[in-house]
């Protein structure tokens, strides 16, 4: 065959080579391997543990349990109890002290865990709704709440039932508008309030003021 004068023969280091197989293959498996790689070392950087620099120790004693953590001096009693113990029966309502929902007893005495702060509890006894049941029966307030329908939600529950608690040990179960006067601080937005009432009548009634907390 004649070839047109203009026609000038490809030089051969100007083409490619032509892939092989093997050599095809192994270079789309390293970039596949890259590609699944990358994100996990990331993940596995942003997933490590972050060291608080403002941490200090903490210890409490919750529910007749020491606990000895590391924590911001300025968290809330109510945020070391459901973050850093996993005690979530204490609920965290407004934040502000305002409705009662994170109340908690301190050797005793009734506190909104949210106004709160853990340091200032080292050494003192907390009893959280989780630790009122001795040896799996529940408090007389408790089981009282039950009979009478003292919740609908629920979400305030453990609020109220530990402020009847600590309202027992006071002595101000006496008629049913000083129950009421010193359960104020706690809200029920269901308006639980009338079996609210009756259960801390008939924990009264049942010895719920001599209880073990």
């Amino acid at each position: 065959m004649t070839l047109p004068p203009c026609y000038t023969p490809p030089d051969d280091d100007d083409q490619p080579d032509d892939p092989s197989r093997r050599s095809f293959v192994l270079g789309s498996a390293a970039a596949a391997a890259a590609i699944v790689v990358s994100p996990m070392l990331g993940s596995t950087a942003e997933s490590a543990p972050k060291v608080d620099p403002n941490a200090i120790p903490v210890a409490l004693t919750v529910n007749g349990t020491r606990h000895e953590l590391r924590l911001d001096p300025r968290t809330t009693l109510l945020d070391a109890l459901r973050e850093h113990l996993d005690l979530t029966g204490t609920k965290k309502g407004c934040d502000q002290g305002a409705c009662g929902a994170c109340t908690v007893l301190i050797d005793g005495r009734r506190y909104n865990s949210c106004l709160t702060l853990a340091v200032m509890h080292g050494g003192q006894k907390i009893t959280t709704i989780e630790g009122l049941a001795a040896d799996g029966r529940l408090h007389p307030v408790q089981a009282a709440f039950i009979r009478n329908d003292g919740f609908q939600c629920g979400y305030c529950t453990p609020g109220q039932i530990c402020s009847a608690v600590a309202l027992l040990k006071e002595g101000h179960a006496g008629s049913d508008d000083e129950i009421r006067e010193w359960m104020s601080g706690n809200i029920c937005r269901c308006g639980a309030y009338g079996g609210i009432v009756e259960a801390v009548k008939e924990a009264a009634k049942n010895g719920g003021a001599n209880a073990s907390v």
